[in-house]
């Protein structure tokens, strides 16, 4: 059986209607399960206003004590519509010249006025939209490394399968080749970490512009796994976005990889792990390579001489002070809380002041934006890792 739905006001008409035609009102009122108190205050607000009288009324307080008078409302639009470019901290500097007995509002509040008679001005902000960075040929091993998902593909248990694969850009050394469950920067980065460990760290890494090494809606692109490479010395490569061909030693291997790996898929994780550990052995070890002059890649690959260790905090000793960067991705600087990135989330910056209530935020040698006593967030300034030339080939 269906609850049946009930309205106030309908109840109210009820209640009103069954006093009318000689119904006592303590009864009444039990019965509709009020007091006797609010069965008169229904009642007498029927006789003074009739069926008006039974709506229910507004809540808000007749009076706000913390109101900005409208006197300095109608001020703060005066001098707005004088200087049309004023913001709310000059505006409120003038208050406090011209009438300093008046206690000014806060510069949030008047920004609020401003807004609310749509006197701001939004600035649209730019979007970073991924081009590539600058493409640097490597003629000796870890001096780059190329890194990919190779396609995802489905096993036999019916579970989709993300090989995440590394190799040396002079060797054609294959570094690793896991098989994941996703592609989300936890597992990246224990594959990473792991290959670090094993082989030292190159001096940079060249991949696309896709999860987790890069984001179309984080500053500059950086995610955390790229700030966590730039925190180590490893520069950032990216091929330019639809042009695979700039990372055509590694895509060539991803499709021996295909063919030896991967056709049949094993039924599970662990079995096609199996098959992949297989693959690395032979392509690095017993497969001549014609780009090398049939060497093994083993042959020629040697691990680097830079050793894989926590890297020491930034130090910066040209600004005004260093800030850990929180969880959420902010700059707490004074009571203020300025959003950055969450890619930067533990990680220190640098903040000075280059004008006059404008402060300048840089990680490491990189200046990554601004941000003013208005605003709570980092507007970007110019890419630091924008391309002079961006190749349309790999280069040699």
């Amino acid at each position: 059986m269906p609850w049946n739905e009930c309205k106030p006001m309908d109840e109210r008409l009820r209640f009103i209607a069954r006093l009318l035609e000689g119904e006592k009102m303590a009864p009444l009122c039990r019965e509709f399960g009020i007091s006797r108190v609010t069965g008169y205050k229904i009642y007498n607000r029927y006789k003074d206003c009739g069926l008006e009288g039974l709506y229910d009324r507004s809540r808000a307080p007749y009076r706000q004590a913390n109101r900005l008078p409208f006197q300095v409302e109608r001020t703060i639009l005066g001098i707005k519509k004088q200087h049309s470019s004023w913001g709310a901290p000059k505006i409120r500097d003038k208050l406090l010249r011209q009438f300093p007995m008046v206690k000014p509002p806060a510069v949030s509040t008047i920004h609020a006025v401003l807004d609310r008679h749509g006197l701001v001005k939004r600035r649209k902000r730019r979007r970073y939209k991924a081009k590539g960075t600058q493409l640097v040929a490597a003629h000796a091993p870890n001096e780059l490394w190329c890194a990919d998902y190779k396609g995802e593909f489905m096993l036999g248990n019916r579970k989709y399968c993300y090989p995440l694969t590394i190799s040396d850009y002079r060797s054609r050394y294959l570094i690793a080749c896991e098989g994941l469950k996703s592609t989300k920067s936890d597992f990246a980065f224990s594959v990473f970490e792991r290959a670090f460990k094993d082989f030292g760290l190159p001096n940079a890494i060249r991949t696309d512009n896709g999860v987790p090494f890069a984001s179309g809606n984080a500053l500059f692109g950086l995610t955390r796994l790229a700030v966590w490479w730039l925190r180590l010395g490893i520069s950032l490569q990216r091929i330019k976005p639809g042009h695979p061909e700039q990372n055509g030693r590694h895509e060539r291997m991803h499709l021996t990889l295909k063919q030896e790996a991967t056709k049949p898929a094993a039924f599970n994780f662990l079995q096609q792990q199996e098959r992949f550990d297989h693959f690395i052995g032979v392509y690095n070890n017993e497969r001549p390579h014609q780009a090398l002059g049939g060497a093994y890649p083993g042959d020629v690959y040697t691990p680097s001489a830079r050793v894989y260790e926590a890297p020491s905090d930034p130090d910066y000793p040209y600004h005004d002070r260093a800030i850990r960067v929180t969880r959420c991705g902010r700059i707490c600087f004074g009571r203020r809380k300025i959003n950055l990135s969450i890619a930067f989330a533990g990680q220190t910056v640098g903040v000075r002041q280059v004008e006059e209530q404008i402060w300048q935020v840089s990680f490491l040698e990189y200046d990554l934006g601004y941000f003013d006593n208005e605003r709570g967030r980092v507007e970007p300034g110019p890419n630091p890792f924008d391309p002079d030339k961006v190749l349309t080939m790999c280069p040699e």
